[in-house]
């Protein structure tokens, strides 16, 4: 069993003690705090607790933490797009609907179950659950994703994309009509404070330096095509980014409108294309995916009410 300890300072007095532990220890969510709270494994100055205890300023906070049930891993023969693939590397252009790596309560039909059973060897620097994943991307945003089948190009595609010369590159629908035709955002990125399954640009103990740049490929009457590329890696990042300059992702029902014209359920975001350099080989190796059909269809339903159908082409951040 491990533990964490904070000491409550003058900023946290009178806290909620469930708030508290969020906000000092984000990784997990309010919720689970709060249940080991009433399991009796979270101790103020070695006393039991409840989650709406108020703090004072100078008291210690422990946190005993249950030992972690071990999921069992389990080769799935589900069809999935290797583009590239040599002995150190593979890169994945990831569809719609499919979350990266299992997880309590969704234990199967991931993409690591699929590299299991398509890939010899995976890296496992990154844990039992997460064999050669790098990098993430959400569940409902497709594209491209570099797979690491051993432990050294594990260790240096991930300081790479620390390092910020791996280029991520995507493509997104955005609500109404961004104005300049390049620009960023640059916030930090935390953990939303009453909402644990969100991220927000947030001030906080917990948040990360974020950056995104974009440049407009399309206008439309009351949307935006456009084309955004991720300096930093942070969860959600460009949801976040781009719906707190108005111009949340179509689609994106967790940071923008529930509802849209074209009756979708997930947002329209792709990761279009990726650059690193080769781990071994010291190459530079850029690739490409082509953006998923219901992309398309918006993007020529957009067109068609403009009366409009321009060439699709690459405008490009990093030209």
């Amino acid at each position: 069993m491990d533990k964490l300890n904070a000491q409550v300072d003058d900023n946290a007095h009178g806290m909620r003690l469930d708030i508290f532990l969020v906000t000092a220890f984000p990784n997990h969510s309010r919720s689970y705090f709060q249940n080991l709270i009433k399991s009796n494994s979270v101790l103020v100055d070695t006393q039991s607790s409840k989650p709406n205890q108020r703090l004072k300023s100078g008291q210690n906070v422990e946190v005993q933490i249950p030992q972690a049930t071990e999921i069992e891993l389990k080769p799935q023969n589900i069809e999935i797009d290797i583009i590239y693939e040599d002995d150190d590397i593979a890169i994945v252009n990831k569809p719609q609907g499919m979350v990266v790596h299992p997880a309590p309560g969704n234990k199967t039909n991931t993409l690591v179950n699929a590299l299991l059973a398509k890939l010899n060897n995976l890296s496992g620097i990154n844990g039992q659950l997460r064999p050669g994943i790098v990098h993430r991307l959400d569940k409902d945003t497709s594209g491209l994703l570099v797979i690491a089948k051993n432990d050294y190009a594990h260790i240096q595609l991930a300081k790479q994309i620390k390092e910020r010369t791996a280029k991520r590159t995507y493509l997104a629908i955005v609500h109404n009509i961004v104005k300049q035709d390049n620009g960023f955002v640059n916030a930090p990125i935390g953990r939303h404070p009453s909402n644990r399954k969100k991220m927000a640009i947030i001030e906080s103990r917990g948040s990360r330096e974020a950056l995104t740049r974009f440049a407009v490929l399309e206008r439309f009457t009351n949307f935006t095509y456009l084309e955004a590329m991720l300096e930093t890696g942070r969860t959600h990042q460009i949801r976040v980014h781009m719906s707190a300059v108005g111009h949340s992702i179509l689609g994106d029902y967790i940071y923008g409108p529930k509802i849209n014209p074209f009756g979708l359920n997930m947002q329209v975001l792709h990761a279009a294309k990726l650059a690193i350099i080769h781990p071994i080989t010291k190459d530079h190796m850029e690739f490409k995916a082509d953006m998923p059909e219901s992309f398309r269809k918006v993007l020529t339903a957009l067109r068609i009410q403009e009366n409009r159908f321009p060439e699709l082409t690459f405008l490009g951040l990093d030209n």
